[in-house]
């Protein structure tokens, strides 16, 4: 599964994102499959308090339905930041990492053995 976020996202975006995407999850680990996602956030502007609120329930979501590994990509320091206060607040933070390279992301992302599947 591939995810790309850009811009200010207000609220609203965030809970219609959020939907949509515990939907695929949930859909895709009925079907048996592993549920591995790239998330493309590099253009992605920090969120309002709301929305993060809204991104950190999502992750829990996601994780409760299956969601095995998410590899992040994201361009600016401050959304890091905040980024990586959401994962912790929602145990997203292990099953995710964060890379500067599309295609280290994708490799971790579909490499096997990794302790991250046990979890």
């Amino acid at each position: 599964m591939e995810i790309t976020l850009e811009g200010s996202i207000r609220a609203e975006e965030m809970q219609q994102f959020v939907e949509q995407a515990v939907e695929a999850v949930r859909s895709a680990s009925q079907g048996g499959r592993t549920v591995r996602a790239l998330a493309d956030l590099r253009q992605l502007k920090t969120t309002s308090p709301e929305a993060a609120e809204i991104l950190r329930q999502g992750q829990q979501a996601a994780m409760r339905e299956g969601m095995k590994r998410i590899a992040e990509l994201v361009g600016s320091e401050l959304t890091t930041l905040q980024l990586n206060r959401v994962a912790r607040t929602s145990g997203m933070d292990r099953i995710l990492r964060r890379f500067d390279d599309e295609a280290a992301a994708r490799l971790w992302l579909f490499s096997e053995g990794d302790a991250l599947d046990a979890a």
